[in-house]
């Protein structure tokens, strides 16, 4: 995970995803550096329009915080969040998408 946290860190400080700024990211970051997995990310993200690829990516939509207890300490019951939880699975799936 971390050499796509390197892209896109990249990619949001407008800098070229190249091997080089790759392996100084993942290098800075206290990591060992896996030259396959960098060639291997590069590749996979030559012809990724990565704006896109973020912009189409499934957003996990947080549940409303509780409201605060009244002043006469009545509670109110925590509700369900009305959109089903996504599986791991759905999530990956949409991940992959950043790869082609």
């Amino acid at each position: 995970m971390e050499y796509v946290y390197a892209a896109l860190l990249l990619h949001k400080q407008k800098k070229e995803i190249n091997e080089a700024n790759i392996t100084n990211v993942i290098k800075a970051s206290g990591a060992t550096v896996n030259e396959a997995q960098v060639k291997a990310l590069v590749a996979a993200l030559a012809d990724v329009n990565i704006e896109e690829a973020i912009k189409s990516a499934p957003v996990a939509v947080a549940a409303a915080a509780p409201a605060a207890p009244a002043a006469g300490g009545a509670k109110e019951e925590k509700k369900e969040a009305e959109a089903p939880a996504k599986s791991e699975e759905q999530a990956m799936e949409g991940l992959s998408a950043l790869f082609g």
